[in-house]
């Protein structure tokens, strides 16, 4: 099967590429860079069956012909991180919006499958845990930036499922938390990275907030693992949750990081507002509750967290002392 991955240079993306064409896939990889790294395609820039495009997908002319050519899009591509939410919404809004319309626009005469990649996010600040694929969203007022990604996201579902009434097949996956090797975000978003490479360094591992809030780690490994099963047409125009039931404090897991780096940093707090500025939110608790991925995709995550963690760990050392050479 030919597919194209649109942010298949960036974390999950790259991993997902190495997947697909382990499983003998043709893949068309669609990525700007802005987040994504070359290197990480390393693995696989040589095969004959991986093809790399340095586009975006605002280029409508060049999506147009990648997504001609293709029977499966998998939509990774996405601007991220609570840091751009408060300081460039717009960039959140119109590059999260406009390349999935994009992308959908264009899939819909050919009937080319669309998968989606959403986010935890847009459950927002709901008390009712575990979140369920139907679960209310419950988001700040808008006049708070912190709350932009979850509803761009939130609106490019919405256009999923527009088009999948129309008759365009489409899978929307809800990621809670990946983590693992080639996740290099220092934004909270990407608190596992930012906390390794502090202890690592020997710097102070920086927890925002008391730390009491939790979330659901998973391993990329997994992650990708759900994000093949749902090429499925069973998969067709559902949302699924893509998680662990792994439930972790942060300061739990600043602790673990700590210990599993055998690091002498210490671990600091910070109030929410030194780091984003006054009238920031977080989400204290977020849970997923993965009866419907298990029961349709037959997903199940399998790798333990301190296993995750320590694969993790690893890479992040060998990019270090590269850096260290270079």
């Amino acid at each position: 099967m030919k597919v194209l991955v649109t942010g298949g240079a960036g974390f999950i993306g790259s991993h997902l590429v190495e997947r697909l064409i382990e499983n003998g896939h043709d893949v068309i990889c669609l990525d700007d860079l802005s987040t994504g790294k070359e290197s990480f395609l390393n693995n696989v820039m040589n095969h004959p069956k991986f093809t790399f495009m340095n586009g975006s997908g605002l280029d409508r002319s060049l999506l147009n012909e990648l997504i001609e050519n293709c029977e499966v899009v998998f939509h990774l591509a996405a601007v991220l991180g609570v840091k751009n939410t408060v300081e460039n919404p717009l960039k959140v809004i119109e590059g999260n919006i406009d390349v999935t319309r994009n992308i959908l626009e264009l899939a819909f005469p050919r009937k080319v499958k669309v998968i989606f990649s959403s986010t935890s996010e847009v459950y927002g600040k709901n008390h009712m845990l575990p979140f369920c694929e139907e679960s209310n969203r419950v988001l700040g007022p808008t006049t708070t930036h912190r709350w932009c990604y979850a509803t761009a996201k939130a609106l490019d579902e919405h256009m999923c499922f527009a088009y999948a009434e129309k008759g365009l097949p489409v899978t929307v996956l809800r990621y809670f938390n990946t983590y693992g090797p080639r996740a290099t975000s220092t934004q909270y978003g990407g608190v596992v990275p930012k906390f390794i490479r502090a202890a690592l360094k020997g710097e102070p591992i920086t927890v925002y907030g008391d730390g009491k809030q939790t979330r659901c780690f998973t391993f990329v490994d997994d992650t990708v693992k759900g994000t093949l099963l749902s090429m499925d047409a069973k998969c067709n125009n559902e949302a699924f949750n893509i998680g662990s039931n792994q439930l972790i404090s942060i300061n739990e897991l600043a602790e673990k990081v700590k210990e599993l780096t055998h690091s002498n940093s210490p671990i600091v707090h910070i109030p929410y507002d030194l780091a984003y500025g006054t009238g920031y939110e977080d989400t204290l608790n977020r849970t997923p509750d993965l009866t419907k991925s298990k029961k349709i995709l037959k997903y199940e995550h399998t790798v333990l967290l301190d296993e995750g963690l320590k694969t993790t760990i690893e890479w992040f050392k060998r990019e270090l002392q590269m850096g260290e050479q270079n």
